[in-house]
């Protein structure tokens, strides 16, 4: 029996936009928290708890992207054919927030609330847009013939609005457990006082994104309601309220433990995702294996791939473990 190269790199992808959606996601939230932390020194504090870091995580979104080119040209194709107009702008966000991020630390006194914002600006345009790929992603693409049919403007919709919202609330509730965990002081109480509001308003978007899809759905409502199936995938919207439930409790002395409980609650709502598409790439009715390209041609990208992610696993974990601990006042970001 052969090897499912297909499997294997939807496997490679699924864990690629996971990691990126977790690493990425704090330093997002990062700077989705400025305008509630108006101090200078705090905003600098903030701003080098994520400086040695940042680059480094979206190597997983390019990894991600790569890989669907490589492995399902069909999912490439149609999927930025369809969401070619969110895409950008949350690319330009992304690269709104870089330049903020180098230019903040070389601007005068007179001029940095300008990068500030520009830095809030450029996380709220990714983190939102991000939601919104997702939401219209999850609704489905309308493809015939192996093209995209739809039109410009099929990705904007109440739901894929909604998950824009949603995702943006995850990565704040990110942002601010990152930084209970690397900050002390009156930061830490802020973010403490920031985080237990959120841990509602995410858990509000977590219910009602769970009843909107199957709803809205059939294929999906199928999926989770259908026995056997009901007893076997109850125990993940349990353990998903459980969590929240935990991350709440932990958020008033809790230092690690926070933000722990928030990728936990991250990691099962992105298993649930995956539970309702699988296994089709480009929803509602396309399989990976319809829109996999030959197996000769996955078998010899996978070597690559393989090769690659110990690298980056490496020395994303020595980043880490590096610049491990607190964030002192007097530490810069350059």
């Amino acid at each position: 029996m052969g090897v499912d190269t297909a499997l294997i790199w939807a496997v490679i992808i699924l864990i690629g936009v996971m990691l990126y959606v977790i690493a990425d996601g704090f330093d997002l939230g990062v700077g989705l928290l400025f305008p509630f932390v108006p101090s200078e020194g705090h905003r600098n504090r903030m701003m080098a708890s994520v400086a040695p870091i940042w680059d480094g995580n979206e190597t997983w979104l390019v990894l991600g992207g790569a890989g669907l080119m490589a492995a399902f040209p069909l999912a490439y194709a149609v999927v930025l054919s369809a969401l070619y107009l969110p895409i950008v702008l949350m690319l330009i966000g992304l690269i709104l927030r870089g330049v903020a991020f180098e230019a903040r630390a070389k601007s005068s006194d007179h001029s940095r609330h300008l990068w500030d914002k520009a830095f809030f600006g450029g996380s709220l345009m990714a983190s939102f847009f991000q939601g919104v790929i997702l939401g219209a992603y999850i609704s489905g693409i309308d493809v015939q013939d192996g093209r995209f049919a739809g039109g410009p403007l099929d990705w904007v919709s109440s739901f894929s609005l909604f998950c824009g919202a949603a995702l943006t609330a995850a990565y704040a509730l990110l942002g601010s457990t990152w930084l209970i965990l690397k900050t002390d002081g009156y930061l830490q109480y802020r973010m403490r006082d920031l985080t237990k509001p959120l841990v509602w308003l995410l858990s509000v978007f977590i219910f009602a994104v769970s009843i909107w899809t199957p709803l809205a759905h059939e294929a999906i409502a199928e999926r989770w309601f259908s026995l056997p199936n009901l007893y076997w995938l109850t125990p993940l919207p349990v353990l998903t309220a459980l969590t929240c439930l935990l991350l709440l409790r932990s958020v008033e002395y809790g230092e690690a433990m926070p933000f722990v409980m928030t990728l936990v609650v991250m990691t099962l709502g992105f298993l649930g995702l995956g539970i309702s598409l699988w296994p089709n790439v480009i929803p509602p009715s396309i399989s990976i294996w319809q829109a996999s390209s030959p197996a000769s041609s996955q078998g010899f990208a996978l070597v690559g791939a393989l090769l690659i992610m110990p690298i980056i696993l490496t020395y994303s974990a020595w980043s880490y473990y590096v610049f491990r601990g607190k964030v002192k006042a007097e530490d810069g970001y350059h």
